[in-house]
């Protein structure tokens, strides 16, 4: 993947692009037939700087910034007096009168960072019968490092499929959750828009239940294998994340049993009933879907008997249109918007207050973490007053759709 292909409708996240010596290998293809590739992210400890781990950074080697030891010098010192060097204060020539040089050996690196034999193969495309653990065989040296999250991504997809790759504000949301443990250790959380999953991967590592949603049936299975192959991350905090069916231009959830990550009835209740917390990671690209999760936020918090809080991370993408022959933002220029209708409505149910956090937290992941990515908070908090139905006036364009049901609602078909 040195050299990609773009064409005119393609899109490729900076998280691929700007990782030069990553390595991310090739695999499968998915069942649509598009190229799947997996990478290894490595989650950092308190204090480690990102720099220090870079997985394709070997150990330095001796006389770089070390002192040489007492037996390399010995080994130095003889092979200098054998086959190279200075002999009597006089260079040392080979038979075609060339010098000959002796270079100090090499530490050999450890196991985990030398690079691994790939050979080619052919790819075929997945079994849709396969189950997630038969699809994938893990190599044992991996099995043994839990601060290694790997996640099956697809490269270079058009925008329909950009849930497919990854993306910095999962990242950023991702650093978040790990550096406040404790607003989100036991809950149980609702992610819209997943993606690839790895935002709720972390979040499992530290909550109770969460919640992993997103639409169609690919993304879905690539989410549901990347849950299986961190598995043993969420274990030793005993979380469990689901993979679900939310479409944010539906009203109401899919409960059909012969429906592939569909709900039950017992998940609707425990979502509805216990949900504290809400996250999404770079959703807002598309204004008739930055339309779709608003008004889904105001569904299921409006249906909420408790507070909620709603953390959403996104990443100012600056473009020159010619419509303001100008530089400008209008995917973030809508999101905000829609943050401010948020906030002015009022319909009796419950009340938004709108906050920007900062970003100056931990960083656990490596990526460029660049100004323009933000992280917003939403807080829901029901009135303890009879609900009513909202005035058309006041849901504005990204609120208009009929107001839910103080029930939960279920719906029996997809």
């Amino acid at each position: 993947m040195d050299r990609i292909t773009f064409h005119h409708d393609t899109v490729l996240s900076d998280v691929h692009m700007l990782r030069p010596n990553a390595r991310h290998l090739m695999t499968r293809l998915n069942s649509v037939g598009q190229p799947v590739f997996i990478s290894k992210f490595k989650i950092l400890s308190v204090g480690e700087g990102p720099d220090d781990n870079d997985p394709e950074k070997g150990v330095p080697e001796a006389g770089v910034g070390h002192e040489p030891k007492k037996d390399d010098e010995k080994v130095s010192q003889s092979q200098d007096g054998e086959d190279g060097g200075e002999v009597g204060g006089e260079p040392f020539l080979d038979e075609d009168g060339d010098l000959r040089i002796t270079h100090r050996p090499r530490t050999n690196p450890p196991k985990r960072n030398s690079r691994d034999l790939v050979c080619p193969i052919i790819l075929q495309q997945a079994d849709p019968e396969l189950k997630p653990e038969e699809e994938y065989s893990e190599d044992e040296d991996d099995q043994a490092f839990d601060d290694i999250i790997k996640i099956e991504h697809t490269m270079a997809t058009t925008l329909e499929d950009v849930g497919k790759q990854v993306w910095r504000g999962a990242f950023l949301l991702a650093d978040f959750i790990l550096s406040s443990p404790d607003m989100f250790r036991g809950a149980t959380v609702l992610e819209l828009g997943a993606g690839t999953g790895l935002t709720s991967i972390v979040m499992a590592t530290i909550c109770k239940t969460t919640f992993c949603t997103d639409v169609g049936e690919d993304l879905l299975s690539m989410c549901k294998t990347n849950v299986t192959l961190n598995r043993h991350l969420m274990e030793a905090a005993g979380g469990d994340v689901r993979v679900r069916q939310l479409d944010w231009l539906q009203h109401d959830l899919c409960t059909d049993a012969d429906v592939e990550f569909s709900w039950t009835e017992e998940e609707v209740e425990d979502m509805y009933n216990n949900t504290e917390i809400i996250i999404a990671a770079d959703v807002i690209y598309d204004d008739e879907l930055t339309d779709g999760l608003f008004r889904t936020l105001y569904r299921l918090c409006s249906s909420f008997s408790h507070s909620c809080s709603v953390f959403i991370s996104i990443e100012k993408r600056m473009n020159f249109t010619l419509r303001h022959m100008d530089v400008s933002c209008d995917a973030y220029n809508h999101f905000s918007r829609c943050l401010s209708q948020l906030v002015a409505l009022q319909d009796g149910r419950c009340s938004f207050t709108v906050q920007q956090l900062p970003t100056h937290f931990s960083q656990f992941l490596l990526y460029d973490r660049i100004e323009q990515l933000e992280l917003w908070k939403v807080t829901s908090t029901p009135l303890p007053s009879e609900r009513t139905l909202p005035p058309e006036s006041a849901c504005g364009s990204s609120l208009n759709a009929e107001p839910p049901t103080p029930h939960v609602p279920i719906h029996r078909s997809c």
